[in-house]
């Protein structure tokens, strides 16, 4: 039987200290975040997973999909909810393990099972037919619904997309919390309070070349930092290279039309290994380059994505971008 040294029990008990600290700390940070922000919006329920989501406004359906770690909150702070919704109905779900969404261990949330869970909760909606727009990660999950649900999905608005498998340090960095039974140790004690840490630097690299957007000031901290979002969130990151290696093959399955936004200054994601190169694989494709913005593309860009969405509704893409982009003639699958 292995024993002990009094010092190494003394560290032990340290150790064990620190962690019981700090699990306090994650507890009482997460209640005082949910209590003073609550769900805004409806749920529903497919398959056994709780679904939150905002609905505002009348007219075609638009659907909002927000990227890895953020929540539905992140289109309202942007302003594109309220924008789109003077003209559309508009849909913004809390993707499996976000915000206030379930998010089952039974199940690897893979883009397609997401695309699926989703489906099946726009028809408990009744939505019939979506322009479906999704930030980040969230443009997989929407290239997932137009691949395997074509029918209802009108049309796609990318934004800041990761589509084709390369090298993430971020994808090791940030799978500590995905790992049994360790991960569950880091999430609910050390994990949230360096993720509160390392917030200023994550913020700055998602803005820049800008800086942070004023309203994204208002964004609830400790509600990302909870650990049932961080394992979501590692979760995600650990997927993000085999989904999009998986994604990658069906490309050319995408014939609806498609309007790819990208930062020309985006820190996260490569500009010309992503949103160039799926440009030039989706023959029903726009490419609109924003020159002076980074990955957060919907605190920079509202009015052209609601332009890019109504577009794709009137089924008129438009040939006329702002002179701060960069833009690349559509071509047409005839």
């Amino acid at each position: 039987m292995l024993r002990l040294s009094r010092k190494q029990t003394a560290w032990a008990a340290a150790g064990a200290g620190a962690l019981a600290a700090a699990f306090m700390v994650v507890r009482t940070k997460t209640k005082r975040a949910e209590a003073e922000n609550p769900p805004t919006g409806e749920f529903v329920t497919v398959d056994g997973v709780k679904l939150h989501y905002l609905r505002r406004g009348a007219g075609p359906v638009v659907v909002l999909l927000h990227g890895n770690g953020a929540t539905s909150l992140d289109f309202e702070l942007s302003g594109l909810i309220d924008m789109l919704a003077r003209e559309h109905t508009v849909i913004a779900f809390d993707r499996p393990g976000f915000g206030y969404s379930d998010r089952p261990r039974s199940t690897v949330w893979t883009p397609a099972e997401q695309a699926a869970l989703l489906g099946k909760a726009l028809k408990e909606l009744h939505v019939e037919q979506a322009v479906v727009a999704g930030h980040s990660w969230g443009t997989l999950v929407a290239l997932a619904m137009a691949m395997d649900h074509p029918g209802l999905v009108r049309g796609l608005v990318l934004m800041a997309g990761y589509y084709y498998p390369s090298p993430r340090a971020d994808a090791v960095l940030l799978s500590g919390p995905a790992i049994p039974v360790l991960g569950d140790v880091m999430r609910f004690t050390v994990s949230p309070l360096l993720g509160r840490l390392l917030w200023p630097a994550f913020v700055k690299r998602a803005f820049s070349p800008r800086g942070e957007a004023p309203a994204f000031a208002r964004w609830p901290k400790w509600l990302s930092l909870r650990p049932s979002q961080l394992r979501a969130a590692s979760a995600e990151s650990v997927l993000m290279i085999p989904a999009a290696a998986q994604l990658r093959r069906r490309y050319a399955e995408v014939t609806l039309p498609v309007t790819i936004f990208s930062g020309a200054g985006d820190k996260l994601v490569m500009h010309e290994h992503n949103a160039e190169r799926l440009h030039r694989e989706l023959l029903q494709s726009q490419l609109h380059t924003v020159q002076d913005a980074g990955h957060m593309l919907h605190y920079v860009a509202q009015d052209q994505i609601v332009r890019a969405v109504h577009d794709i509704v009137q089924g008129k893409p438009r040939m006329d971008f702002e002179q701060t982009t960069s833009y690349v003639e559509p071509r047409v699958l005839h």
